[in-house]
């Protein structure tokens, strides 16, 4: 790799010292950014990438907190959080390579396992770094019991908007890569349900909080390891291979967690940041002016494919429907909610209960629209669209064809659960209302998968297709 002039050795770990970057070669930079899973703009014209500011965690070797910013052409940026380590060259790049700079090879310290296996201990004995305005400090929570040493640390899956790591198998950190200033809302909700007492959720155990002059933001969450649970999706399917109907108690089950949740999330009138409130007037025309520009932008371009012939010309068809319905009112109460809520987003505990985890909401929205209170069937309609995904997922994987009315079972299971649970005075007044709604709701995620599965899983799109196609043959509410 090229080599940057001007900088010996001994200056690189003075600099780094001293929280001064601004020696990393842009280009390198650049280029190792853009080859992360977590890097959320690949498809957008960068004019520059660079070291904000840094925060010196260690001096020998040197080890530094970056905060990146990726500037894109149209004038708006992103900022995001790279834990840098510098070791001395070997003969060949080591894992989370870079750059190399006069005798230092200068990587990813989250892909080093000696590296990140000290940050449970900082966690545990909450340790703070400062230097002039900037800091990072380790936080616990109440009743977070973290041992004061790790022994072993693994990553968790493949990476996606974060990295999460396990450490001794029974903790795990999930380290947020993008930034954004503010409230983060998986902090939030997680405080709030753990001081609630809502169970089914994994133990909080602390956060990790960085601010200096220009940014102050959640850059980590802890929470306790669920050995042995089964991710959702993956339960779901494996049952769909073996007995579908095995699937009605547990999501009957699933349903009842979720209302709870939303009991919960709604119990406090004096937390302003959490209490309910009555939808305004205006909502029900907002909410359909949003979704009805997405069925905009996704029919504008729609390809001619065989899969997307049955909604050839129906955009104005689809758009009056949305109309209709939405002009029906919204009713109910809005809350904070999951945000992103599918199967993928639970866990089955080897007890047999239902954990809910992931708290941060869609990644891709900004961080105000992720602590907006949301009608919770917003929730509700993400894990329906979830059962035509598994079912889907079932025939594309495993070629293993679900009974035709599996997914209307799983339905009718699941709300009946959440329904029985949840707190009525969120619901608006009757079936028909509260259907309407998830009618919405439903349409909303499913364009939303329309464009998603045209730009990264075209083979998939068929199920989106579906679910637009449903609606539309649905009897006028």
């Amino acid at each position: 790799m090229e080599q940057q002039p001007g900088k010996s050795a001994p200056d690189v770990a003075r600099a780094v010292a001293g929280g001064d970057l601004t020696f990393l070669d842009r280009t390198r930079l650049q280029e190792w950014m853009v080859r992360q899973r977590w890097f959320a703009s690949k498809a957008r014209e960068l004019s520059a990438i660079a070291v904000l500011e840094a925060l010196p965690l260690r001096t020998d070797p040197p080890l530094a907190n970056a905060i990146i910013q990726a500037r894109h052409s149209s004038g708006t940026h992103e900022l995001y959080q790279a834990p840098l380590g510098f070791r001395l060259a070997a003969d060949g790049p080591g894992d989370g390579a870079i750059e190399r700079i006069e005798g230092w090879e200068v990587y990813d310290a989250l892909a080093d396992p000696a590296e990140t296996i000290i940050l449970a201990g900082l966690l545990a004995g909450e340790v703070s770094f400062q230097q002039g305005e900037t800091r990072m400090v380790f936080h616990r929570a109440p009743d977070g019991a973290v041992p004061p040493y790790a022994r072993s640390v693994r990553t968790l899956g493949a990476e996606q908007s974060n990295t999460s790591l396990v450490f001794d198998e029974s903790l795990v950190m999930k380290i947020f890569r993008r930034l954004e200033p503010g409230a983060n809302p998986e902090l939030e909700m997680l405080s709030f349900l753990a001081a609630h007492d809502f169970q089914e959720i994994a133990p909080f155990i602390g956060w990790c909080e960085y601010a200096s002059a220009s940014l102050a933001a959640t850059v980590a969450i802890v929470q306790g390891y669920i050995a042995g649970g089964r991710d959702g999706f993956e339960y779901a399917l494996a049952a769909l291979q073996a007995d579908p109907a095995s699937l009605r108690e547990p999501l009957r089950a699933l349903g009842q967690t979720l209302g709870r949740m939303h009991t919960v999330l709604a119990s406090d009138p004096d937390d302003p940041d959490f209490a309910p409130e009555e939808p305004s007037e205006e909502a029900p025309a907002l909410l359909a002016a949003s979704i009805d520009e997405a069925i905009e932008q996704a029919f504008l371009d729609l390809p001619q494919r065989p899969e997307l012939a049955p909604l050839a010309g129906r955009s104005e068809e689809l758009r009056d429907r949305l109309a209709a319905i939405a002009r029906m009112g919204v009713g109910g109460r809005v809350i904070r909610t999951h945000g992103d809520m599918h199967l993928g987003q639970t866990l089955l505990a080897p007890d047999g209960r239902w954990l809910l985890i992931d708290f941060e909401g869609e990644p891709a929205r900004p961080l105000i629209e992720r602590r907006r209170k949301r009608s919770p069937l917003r929730d509700v309609a993400g894990m329906l669209r979830s059962f035509a995904y598994v079912a889907a997922a079932a025939e594309i994987r495993h070629g293993v064809s679900v009974p035709a009315g599996w997914q209307s079972e799983a339905r009718e299971s699941f709300l009946a659960g959440y329904m029985e649970t949840v707190e009525g005075a969120l619901m608006p007044i009757g079936l028909g209302a509260t259907e309407r709604q998830l009618m919405v709701f439903e349409l909303e995620k499913a364009i939303y998968e329309l464009r998603y599965e045209l730009e990264h899983r075209p083979d998939w799109v068929q199920i989106p297709v579906a679910a637009i196609v449903a609606l539309l043959e649905e009897p006028a509410p």
